[in-house]
């Protein structure tokens, strides 16, 4: 997407979406997870919360099982055409294992989108911020600090929009003179993961060798299913 202006002044916001990225934690939930959500309610707790257990229990690199996160249509890259595949299967692969190439398949795309950020901005990308629903579980930050071999920093708050609105709005109503001073009282560094070097040099392998090269290779068959079955629709 194109940079666009940030509310400090002379800067800019550089983004890549990764289109229903963890809305795909949702979908396992409903389609695979019925078991958990019982559970969840007779324990009064987030069936999320459950799901890590499915992270502890299956190994880093799924042994193999491999997602790439396009169960919705992209614009450019990936183009409209885009759909999600799961490659990989073999006979010790259980929804565990899916579930785990769900959230080892969105870590392989934000870090391809990182790349190109990289590029586009000429500026080398040194450690991660883990905002959001799935910073709150601390294996989704470890894979995530293993798949980019990267430092990943989860806040203090993980509902970093609204810290963002607050900031602006203390700024604005002259609480502070500047983004600057209201960032340096107002947030503050939470849990830091730092990646595994065994599982850094697995993931960085599966991330070059294989999911690198999928949507490449899976695109043709992309457009030629949706030409037979319109779906997506075409325009």
């Amino acid at each position: 997407m194109p940079p666009f202006p940030a509310a400090v002044p002379n800067r800019y916001n550089s983004e890549i979406m990764v289109q229903r990225g963890y809305w795909m934690v949702n979908w396992f939930k409903e389609q695979f997870a019925s078991a958990e959500v019982r559970e969840a309610q007779r324990r009064g707790v987030a069936p999320e919360d459950l799901f890590d257990r499915m992270l502890q229990d299956t190994p880093a690199g799924n042994l193999g099982l491999i997602l790439q996160p396009f169960w919705n249509p992209g614009v450019r890259n990936p183009g409209p055409e885009a759909k999600g595949a799961m490659i990989g299967f073999g006979d010790v692969h259980t929804r565990m294992h899916m579930y785990r190439a769900i959230i080892e398949g969105i870590a392989y795309a934000l870090r391809e989108a990182a790349g190109r950020l990289e590029r586009r901005n000429g500026m080398k990308i040194r450690s991660l911020k883990v905002s959001g629903g799935g910073s709150q579980s601390d294996h989704v930050m470890q894979i995530t600090a293993d798949i980019f071999g990267l430092p990943a920093e989860r806040p203090r708050t993980h509902e970093t929009s609204g810290l963002g609105a607050a900031i602006n709005a203390a700024v604005g109503a002259g609480f502070y003179p500047d983004h600057a001073a209201a960032q340096a009282r107002m947030t503050h560094p939470g849990q830091r993961f730092e990646p595994n070097p065994e599982h850094g040099r697995l993931y960085d392998r599966l991330y070059r060798e294989v999911y690198g090269k999928m949507y490449g290779r899976l695109a043709p068959l992309y457009r030629g299913i949706r030409r037979i079955t319109r779906y997506p629709p075409l325009d």
